[in-house]
């Protein structure tokens, strides 16, 4: 199909979808603005983004679709090569640029997408109009977040970005093995996947159309990817900007804490391998069908849901075999092909992830991690989004440039050579929860903060004004009297900050769910401290030790800390989950506090440091925590909230689920053996 075929099915889809959009919007935010702490928009911002919105050096750009590209073992990958075009729509013959990305999702969703977001007149309107819709302060204000999307660059990395190829670039979009109109079977970041992209890379530095200087682009898998890439061949590629990425699968969305991560990963499976099933069209119709194609899909229609059902329901750890065992196994080589060793990487890097991302365990991570790159190299960029949310305030006042703007700046500077000031931007830049104004530094965690000791205590707080399981306070003193607080499964994070992240973000619409952790409450045992005097800020990886005991073999702990506001409203800026079984730490990977106290531990999670544990045995535990910025202001509280399940959005193994029974659980609070939360704070609590 070229691109006088996507022009004709443009306008009936745009308007297709605008009509599904307006429905779907239809009583909904624009975003509150918030003062800034640091200059993150700036004069260069705003030259950043004169330049991406201004006259672009080419009038068009053509598509040429489902260009093979043949890998090293014969099998056939296909992609949509998007270049600059002249006035009759002839691509320019100048070697430039070239910007891949590689998709599950089908190329052809990406062109839909690109070509729709880019609608002249149109698009521009209805996202003015859609954005204007205000819901902030009704049950529907997680609306504008959704909306917010549109205008923010989120799009054009996910799919192409047309202004980008019309200034200069090349886009070669193409699908990953065993998806959209590519042969073989997905693998799922596998060993021969991850070869696959970087044949991709040398094929387009040789063609005549390609100056040899290659980037990528695009957002979750094709951000992951992107890492792998710089990591598997460093020095290959001139600039990457991954969007929400992922370096660690296994601790980030596969086995959270030792858990599955179901509530995502069942979705998330069951789209991409039923869009892998839609067939090319074009070439039915033209006598060009590749059989091939289609014989690779009927081996593998269902790919990793046979793994994820053995996780589910297998009995005990012996039973665990072939790739599910692979997965919970340390030192595989399916094991390996879910990290990536972001030491390697030596190519400029600039990521952009959210607090409430399905990553944000590893993005907020590669500032410190990529030790090779100096700060003009890296650069951070951490919101208050979802999965799919993620940038919904960049280029608002106060908050970053736009992505795209960002983006553009990024290439420019790296692939082209144009000092446009994009390596002085901060290395950090970093949304300070709840209230989601920005600030700035060298590094996450931010320089200048400690660790400090809230302790659990029994004493009422007094602070919660709806349900609860169970009412208790934190204090910076030890507890003084001992007492058992007992927490009983339930599903009411069905309605919480963490079911919202294992939905991506949609269920975040709903105020009461994505912003209010009250609801979710009502299955909790909470701690509150006292109201804070002065600001107080928080910058990164709180710390759980609970001293607790099982009334069964296994048990699973999730744990939440949550600023209160003097109205009530409780806010998650930080969650985690463990199952028991699974505790052991990895000594030489984790963080430890001047004290000795565990503050960011390393779980094995594998299945050869599986250790149940003696009914009714009393033993301290270290639930991971995800990082955080975020701020107590005079009047706020912090609050932690112990649940004994997270479902969805994470579930015990079939191992785990058979021993836990989901049996009862207690809080153990002991002055001899205390449970706290360890907080990064730049002035003491209390």
């Amino acid at each position: 199909m070229g691109s006088g075929s996507w022009r004709l099915l443009r306008r009936p889809v745009v308007l297709l979808l605008s009509a599904l959009v307006v429905v779907a919007g239809a009583g909904a935010l624009p975003v509150t603005q918030a003062p800034s702490d640091a200059a993150v928009f700036g004069a260069l911002g705003a030259k950043w983004t004169k330049t991406q919105d201004g006259p672009q050096k080419y009038p068009g750009y053509s598509v040429t679709p489902d260009v093979p590209l043949k890998m090293s073992d014969g099998t056939v990958l296909r992609g949509n090569l998007i270049r600059p075009a002249d006035k009759s729509g002839k691509p320019v013959n100048t070697a430039m640029p070239t910007i891949i990305n590689m998709t599950p999702y089908t190329k052809m969703v990406s062109a839909l997408a690109s070509e729709v977001m880019n609608y002249p007149v149109l698009m521009p309107q209805l996202i003015e109009l859609l954005n204007a819709i205000n819901l902030r302060g009704t049950v529907l204000s997680g609306y504008n977040d959704l909306v917010g999307s549109l205008r923010s660059g989120f799009i054009q990395s996910f799919a192409y970005d047309p202004k980008l190829i019309r200034s200069g670039y090349n886009m070669l979009v193409v699908d990953v093995r065993g998806t959209g109109f590519s042969q073989g079977t997905w693998q799922v970041f596998g060993e021969r996947e991850r070869k696959d992209t970087l044949e991709v890379i040398d094929w387009a530095a040789r063609q005549k159309w390609s100056n040899g200087k290659i980037g990528m682009a695009g957002a979750s898998y094709s951000g992951i990817n992107q890492l792998q890439a710089a990591a598997d061949d460093p020095g290959k590629l001139g600039a990457i900007f991954p969007m929400v990425p992922g370096a660690d699968i296994v601790r980030d969305v596969v086995a959270p804490g030792g858990g599955v991560g179901a509530g995502f990963l069942s979705i998330w499976l069951a789209l991409v391998n039923t869009t892998k099933m839609i067939p090319n069209v074009a070439s039915m119709l033209n006598g060009t069908f590749d059989w091939t194609w289609l014989g690779d899909r009927a081996k593998d229609p269902l790919t990793y849901f046979d793994v994820m059902l053995q996780a589910l329901t297998v009995q005990h750890p012996g039973q665990v075999t072939g790739e599910t065992r692979q997965l919970l196994m340390e030192g595989t080589g399916r094991r390996a092909s879910l990290n990536t060793d972001v030491g390697r990487i030596t190519t400029p890097t600039f990521a952009v992830g959210g607090w409430n991302d399905l990553f944000t365990n590893s993005e907020a991570r590669l500032l410190t991690n990529l030790t090779q790159l100096p700060n003009s190299k890296k650069k951070l960029i951490m919101d208050d989004g979802y999965h799919v949310t993620t940038g919904n305030r960049m280029g608002t006042k106060g908050a970053p440039p736009r992505i795209d703007v960002l983006a553009r700046a990024w290439y420019d500077h790296w692939l082209k050579g144009i000092d446009n000031g994009i390596e002085r931007y901060s290395p950090a830049t970093l949304a300070s929860m709840p209230i989601d104004n920005f600030v700035q530094g060298p590094t996450f965690p931010l320089p200048g903060y400690t660790h400090q000791r809230q302790y659990l205590t029994g004493k009422p707080s007094g602070s919660t004004n709806t349900p609860v399981a169970g009412d208790g306070s934190l204090s910076a003193q030890k507890p003084r009297t001992r007492t058992v607080r007992t927490v009983q499964p339930g599903l009411s994070n069905l309605c919480g900050k963490d079911g919202a992240q294992g939905a991506a973000g949609v269920t975040a619409i709903f105020d009461f769910c994505g912003r209010d952790n009250r609801v979710a409450e009502v299955a909790a045992q909470t701690f509150t401290s006292a109201p804070v005097k002065k600001l107080t800020r928080i910058s990164g990886f709180p710390a759980i030790h609970l001293n607790q005991r099982l009334h069964a073999t296994d048990g699973y702990w999730h744990a939440t800390v949550n600023v209160v506001s003097p109205d009530g409203r409780s806010q998650v800026i930080s969650m985690g989950q463990l199952m028991v079984s699974l505790r052991e730490v990895d000594k030489s990977r984790s963080q430890f506090a001047a004290n000795g106290d565990v503050i960011d531990p390393f779980l094995y999670l594998s299945l050869d440091h599986y250790k149940p544990v003696k009914p009714g045995r009393v033993l301290g535990v270290d639930i991971p925590m995800t990082p955080t910025q975020a701020a107590l202001r005079p009047g706020d509280r912090l609050r932690i909230d112990i649940y004994s399940l997270n479902a969805p959005k994470a579930v015990p193994l079939g191992p785990e689920l058979w021993s836990s029974q989901l049996r009862p659980q207690d809080v153990v609070i002991d002055p001899k053996n205390p449970s706290y939360v360890n907080v990064p704070v730049n002035r003491p609590i209390g």
